[in-house]
């Protein structure tokens, strides 16, 4: 057992360091990709389009994200986003908010797999892998208890994903251990998270298990109500008007908010406008039909996006990603944003 426990803090001893986009300037970087050809100047002119929607002071800006960029290293890079007013709501995979950021909120670490031995190997020390980067299996079952133990103390009603997210964020801020939690920050400014299939992650093993226990005790339990999901988030594309969209990968959470568009013209607001700006970087193909839910410019034959100020920009955006925004946030068009709060829609 010794040898067992010796390997593991071996495997686990290099923690992965998310980047931080306030400690270098990328403008020249950016400025100089411009002038180049391919992914580099798709990169400035995606960049650009990001520093138009927050220079836009009619513009509200959402966050997409799907992959696993939380636990590469963006972790920090997305707070930095919500902290400087630079995004105004999130669409994302259960898996980057919860068993990535929240996780990590908990006090846990994400490390770096400096050798990747026989998967097998690391299912008997209860190691997780992702490509290159590790997580203690035994860490992440204390956040499915955490999740299990925030809906046994919840009222037992319908709750959308994001009701839900901002109880995981109250829990932070009393017993969380990283002040730079996603879930924690979009708690304390109001930002709504929404988590559109958000049992496909370790907060579905929590909830599977409250309500279980409910069941065998006859007793009421919560539940997630898909349908408010989509229905507060169409009430804020309503509000908001004029709209841009970053998003990183693509899949649930990219259909999901450019959807917003058309459920809100099927509620009978046929003056909302298609999402004005939107960027997506992404690794997906074009030629299976998907491109992890269409390309930018498809979508606007469904009345989504308009194609004047799009980018694709197809790279791994772990590697993309702390250039766009180090440039935009030395750039400084958020300090002059005004403040949304969109969360605040649903107090009460």
């Amino acid at each position: 057992m010794t040898d067992l426990t010796n390997r593991k803090a071996e495997l686990l001893s290099t923690p992965v360091e998310h980047i931080d986009i306030r400690s270098f300037d990328a403008r020249p970087i950016i400025d100089g990709m411009s002038k180049m050809s391919f992914t580099s100047r798709d990169l400035a002119r995606a960049t650009g389009i990001y520093n138009a929607m927050l220079a836009d002071k009619d513009c509200s800006i959402f966050l997409v994200i799907a992959g696993s960029t939380s636990a590469g290293g963006c972790m920090d890079l997305y707070a930095e986003l919500l902290r400087s007013n630079m995004i105004d709501g999130i669409v994302a995979t259960g898996a980057s908010i919860v068993d990535m950021d929240f996780f990590e909120g908990l006090g846990h670490k994400h490390y770096q797999a400096l050798e990747i031995p026989d998967d097998n190997v690391l299912r008997s020390l209860y190691i997780d892998r992702i490509y290159d980067t590790y997580i203690d299996e035994e860490q992440l079952q204390d956040c499915d208890g955490t999740i299990f133990e925030i809906a046994e103390s919840l009222e037992p009603k319908p709750y959308s994903s994001r009701a839900f997210i901002r109880e995981m964020g109250r829990y932070l801020t009393k017993h969380g251990k990283k002040d730079n939690s996603l879930v924690k920050l979009a708690f304390e400014h109001d930002v709504p998270i929404f988590c559109p299939a958000f049992v496909d992650s370790s907060a579905g093993f929590g909830l599977v298990k409250h309500q279980v226990e409910r069941m065998k005790a006859k007793q009421p339990y919560m539940v997630l109500d898909a349908i408010a999901d989509f229905r507060e988030l169409t009430d804020i594309k309503i509000k908001a008007g004029t709209t841009g969209l970053l998003m990183i990968g693509g899949g649930v959470p990219k259909n999901f908010i450019q959807d917003t568009v058309v459920c809100a013209e099927i509620l009978g607001h046929h003056d909302v406008a298609m999402h004005r700006y939107a960027v997506q970087i992404t690794v997906a193909d074009v030629r299976d039909g998907a491109c992890s839910s269409s390309t930018l410019k498809e979508a606007a034959s469904w009345g989504k996006v308009e194609t004047t100020q799009e980018q694709m920009v197809f790279a791994e955006a772990g590697s993309v990603m702390p250039l766009l925004a180090s440039d935009a946030y030395h750039r400084g068009h958020w300090r002059e944003r005004a403040v949304r709060a969109y969360g605040k829609m649903f107090d009460g």
